[in-house]
């Protein structure tokens, strides 16, 4: 673990972006920056497309390391180049903390919850991930109900897999999101939080882990886990609000700073100027980071 990283990761303002989209989300995410889907015949020249408009943001002058504290990358971005580079090194060039997403999506709803769908080969991807100088990961599963016992098994699979992640070398963001449209959201909130709360009180001084949560109901009732000794950092995802909306939520909220994906990118469009572009994706910057670190 490269412990400059970490320490930026634990005490630096400043955000992180989610640069993530995955096959399933990719056409949703290029329809968003203006390229719809009979632009591109098949995958290969759709992650092209992608790997271009990660590109464009990654190298923008508005992509700036005294605000944008890390980013989470798709596995093919991961092993694709930015300028002669390895998309991981090209970022910590730029001072960015690099991430990878290592699940392979939702399994169906069960117990008012989606587990992860089983990570095959992470031992690999992990073996890569570091020579790639990769920082850590992140996985998703989503809690749709307060229903505890879904709510106690998202978490002890996210748990257990992120102490093989820790194992290798890495820091794991752990990402239980709960569905900002459930009836009983708040409720949920409790119990997930008291679950999490179990097991970071397991692990030892040597295990450390990041959160990435929707962000809560109550005004800080996270509190808990932005101050446990394990915790590097919690994370909030914009989980369909939008970047405005998000970021008011956002400052109620002492100790956590933002990890949006759509939230960042919603302004971006592949037609307009560099000069469009970097002013659009500027304001975009300019306002998380101020969620992020100027709270109520």
């Amino acid at each position: 673990m490269n412990q400059e990283q970490f320490d930026k990761m634990k005490n630096d303002a400043g955000f992180i972006a989610a640069l993530d989209q995955s096959g399933g989300s990719t056409p949703k995410a290029l329809a968003a920056y203006g390229v719809p889907e009979d632009s591109y015949s098949n995958d290969d020249e759709m992650f092209d497309l992608v790997h271009q408009m990660r590109t464009r943001i990654i190298t923008s002058p508005s992509f700036r390391s005294d605000r944008i504290l890390g980013a989470i990358l798709f596995e093919q971005t991961m092993d694709r180049e930015i300028e002669g580079q390895f998309t991981g090194d090209y970022l910590a060039s730029k001072g960015v903390v690099p991430f990878l997403k290592v699940d392979k999506g939702l399994a169906e709803q069960e117990n008012g919850v989606q587990l992860m769908k089983p990570i095959d080969n992470l031992e690999e991807t992990l073996r890569r991930a570091n020579e790639r100088n990769i920082f850590g990961t992140k996985m998703r599963s989503v809690v749709h109900e307060a229903n505890p016992e879904g709510i106690k098994a998202v978490v002890d699979q996210q748990f257990e897999i992120g102490k093989q992640i820790i194992s290798a070398g890495l820091v794991p963001i752990i990402e239980p999101e709960v569905n900002i449209h459930s009836d009983d959201k708040e409720q949920s909130e409790e119990i997930l939080k008291k679950e999490i709360l179990k097991h970071l009180n397991q692990l030892n001084e040597g295990q450390n882990v990041m959160l990435k949560l929707s962000i809560p109901t109550k005004a800080n009732a996270y509190q808990e886990l932005t101050d446990h000794p394990r915790v590097v950092r919690v994370v909030a995802l914009s989980g369909g609000y939008s970047r405005e909306e998000a970021n008011e939520k956002l400052k109620d909220n002492h100790g956590v700073i933002a990890s949006f994906s759509r939230a960042l990118a919603s302004d971006l469009n592949a037609n307009q100027s560099d000069e469009e572009f970097d002013r659009s994706l500027k304001g975009a910057v300019d306002s998380i980071y101020d969620a992020s670190v100027n709270k109520k």
